[in-house]
């Protein structure tokens, strides 16, 4: 597995898979980068450059333990991207990982070609997600037979009265079967020190980021689930709003893993976007991507 080196003399790892132009890709977590896949084959439209952050998969574990500070991430796309020698970077990010990728667009604007934020996360440009987004977007799966357990653990964690995020994964998938199941299980977090300091006082500055995206003219795919508890719908549509040159896609019946959900039309809408025609064998017609105009602002919320 190749490796660089990022500014502060940490070691990071990344691993190459498919052929084409690169895109880089930054994982959500912090978690290992395998949980990523090839993300439903992308690998065979795109050549997919996947970091591992700091303190996971392969990459080393920092002398500096606030260097996993989201913001300080930034750095290492940067470096990665000076590793590479590249000009400009194709950008994709999922979940956790769009914070410091939005991050990297507001502060290196020039350096984007092109960002595709799945199902991100929000954090960065200061999109709280309230408990009552939450519960209406679960009461969605109200026939599933899992959906009274993880909607009582749900309920608990709006309330403040519980903490059991896995009790509630099943919301985080269009199908809660034995491969999500598996997928879980191996994609948790593992690095509790990256997971506990992500987040730290400083790592993000929302109205810094806001303005700063501004300067963005890259195109900018962002690409939720219809029923994704983590990247509702309307928190990645005001997410959106935020780009100059923004397209927002809803998959029907994903949650926040989409290119599990429906393999096809993930590809087709995201190999689209990043300039690759899908091959015609695909079982699936690309979606046409429509530019929606941003929802309602959810109210800030405790969950």
């Amino acid at each position: 597995m190749p490796t660089f080196t990022a500014p502060d003399g940490t070691r990071l790892a990344y691993r190459v898979q498919g052929t084409g132009d690169p895109v880089v890709c930054i994982p959500g977590g912090p978690a290992d980068s395998a949980y990523l896949g090839d993300l439903g084959s992308l690998s065979a439209h795109r050549r997919l450059v996947v970091l591992d952050l700091r303190g996971t998969g392969r990459s080393a574990i920092p002398d500096d333990s606030s260097s996993y500070r989201c913001d300080r991430i930034v750095d290492d796309i940067e470096a990665l991207r000076e590793h590479l020698g590249l000009a400009r970077i194709d950008l994709l990010a999922h979940s956790a990982g769009a914070n410091p990728a939005t991050q990297y667009a507001a502060r290196y604007p020039e350096r984007i070609g092109r960002l595709a934020l799945i199902t991100p996360g929000t954090r960065a440009v200061g999109i709280d997600i309230s408990g009552q987004t939450r519960r209406e977007l679960a009461r969605l799966r109200k026939d599933e037979p899992w959906f009274p357990a993880a909607f009582a653990a749900l309920e608990a964690i709006a309330e403040g009265t519980g903490a059991d995020w896995d009790a509630v994964s099943p919301f985080l998938y269009g199908r809660w079967d034995a491969a999500a199941r598996r997928h879980h299980a191996a994609g948790r977090p593992r690095n509790t020190e990256a997971v506990a300091h992500f987040a730290a006082e400083g790592a993000f500055d929302p109205e810094a980021t806001r303005a700063g995206l501004t300067a963005c003219k890259a195109p900018v795919l962002l690409l939720a689930g219809e029923f994704d508890l983590n990247s509702p719908p309307r928190s990645v549509a005001e997410c959106a709003a935020l780009f100059p040159d923004a397209t927002l896609v809803v998959q029907p019946g994903a949650g926040h893993y989409p290119w599990l959900d429906d393999l096809d039309r993930f590809v087709a809408t995201t190999a689209a976007f990043l300039g690759r025609a899908v091959s015609s064998g695909s079982s699936r017609s690309s979606p046409r991507l429509a530019r929606l105009p941003p929802a309602e602002q959810s109210p800030v919320g405790t969950a």
